[in-house]
């Protein structure tokens, strides 16, 4: 059990880290993406807004000046760095002018053919391979500008691969972190653990002995001044004592993972069926019905004897807390994995609290009538189908229905 709570934790840990670095590179990516997108288009901005050249820079005296407004970005050498070309259409949509002076990559018919791509895409900017381009309209035509990308681009995807090696490594090293004190930190829970089943163990000696003596004191009695009112309510707590101590120990085996299970084949339509018959007496004596839909030919792996007994708590629970005069009904559908459902008429469902169900001595009934169990029944069906890889789960149909669903693993 605390090596499958260290495990859960560093499950819980790592995925935490590797769904927040996760996010964190997604952000990274979208906002390098922005920015490269925004200075691209300053690029373009500046070009178009000078009729397709990049515009000089200079002061009244025809010296170099950066004029107000420009981005931080760009420098006095920025209209020498930029590569770009331009192609300009009439009126019918046609070719006019190629100017790609400003570029020696791009031959005057490549740059007709990303003329044709950019009309088609219908968008007013956007990218055309490496390059960033805008469509304008002009008292000529349309005019479509092209800026050379490839070294922003080349930048931007050099700092996200930084940034991605960054995260994974920080991950890994987080993950191994994780590892390492996972140990510590669930040693409190360990020797809390520990305490409890010590606990378990001395309190299942310190309750056997006495226990015996009684029972064994009772029979001498009994045969000496006979059978009574008040020997006979000795006896029923005394068995009842036993049993819960009996249980109480089966759940601490199964809390260790130590329990061994003699996995077969067997046919769980005939085992489920033979358990159906064996409560159906007793469901029909306490006024109940029981019907029961069980698919033939249903087979599984696991141990026979252990997935009786969860079909037994399970029909036992149904007959205990099924309403007078109220109805049983067990199903056992054949589907990619077998699937079991027990489900009773309950009055009370609507106010019962399903998820505690499976808690060990929680019981529905708030007042905690006797009812022949101590509330740990569930807790041992659990307990079971959780060592063959399976589910058990409870739920309520309507109002006045609750069911029990196992999904046997195969």
């Amino acid at each position: 059990m605390i090596y499958h709570l260290q495990k859960k934790v560093i499950r819980i840990c790592g995925g935490s880290v590797i769904l927040v670095f996760t996010l964190i590179f997604f952000l990274i990516y979208s906002f390098s993406i922005r920015q490269l997108d925004e200075t691209m288009d300053a690029l373009t901005d500046r070009i178009s807004d000078n009729d397709g050249k990049f515009p000089e820079w200079r002061d009244n005296r025809g010296n170099p000046r950066i004029p107000v407004g420009v981005p931080d970005f760009m420098t006095i050498e920025t209209p020498f760095s930029t590569r770009f070309f331009t192609v300009r259409l009439d009126e019918s949509g046609q070719v006019a002018d190629v100017d790609v002076s400003s570029v020696s990559a791009v031959t005057k018919e490549k740059a007709q053919e990303y003329a044709e791509k950019t009309c088609e895409s219908g968008r007013e900017r956007g990218w055309m391979g490496d390059y960033r381009y805008k469509k304008y309209q002009t008292e000529r035509g349309t005019t479509i500008v092209y800026v050379d990308g490839s070294m922003n681009r080349f930048m931007s995807n050099r700092m996200l691969l930084a940034a991605g090696v960054v995260l994974i490594i920080s991950a890994f090293a987080i993950w191994i972190i994780v590892i390492f004190f996972s140990k510590r930190a669930v040693r409190p829970v360990a020797e809390s653990y520990e305490k409890q089943k010590q606990f378990i163990t001395d309190a299942n000696h310190e309750l056997k002995t006495p226990l015996t003596l009684v029972m064994a004191n009772l029979d001498i009695l009994e045969a000496e001044i006979g059978e009574n009112e008040w020997l006979s309510d000795i006896r029923s707590e005394g068995e009842r004592m036993s049993a819960l101590v009996n249980q109480l120990v089966v759940l601490a085996r199964m809390d260790e993972d130590k329990t061994n299970l003699e996995m077969q084949n067997f046919s769980l339509s005939d085992m489920i069926t033979g358990v159906v018959s064996e409560f159906q007496m007793l469901a029909q004596d306490r006024g109940k019905s029981m019907e029961a839909q069980i698919d033939p030919k249903v087979d599984y792996v696991g141990d026979e004897t252990a997935v009786r007994r969860v079909v037994s708590i399970l029909l036992d629970n149904a007959v205990k807390y099924c309403d007078d005069g109220g109805s049983i009904r067990i199903r056992l559908e054949k589907k990619k994995h077998p699937a079991l459902y027990v489900e009773n008429t309950y009055a009370d469902a609507g106010g019962t609290e399903i998820d505690r169900l499976f808690d060990r001595f929680y019981r529905a009934d708030k007042a905690r009538t006797f009812t022949g169990g101590f509330g740990v029944g569930l807790s041992i069906a659990k307990a079971i189908v959780t060592q063959h890889k399976g589910e058990i789960s409870a739920y309520k149909k309507d109002t006045d229905h609750i069911g029990f669903q196992v999904l046997w693993r195969k």
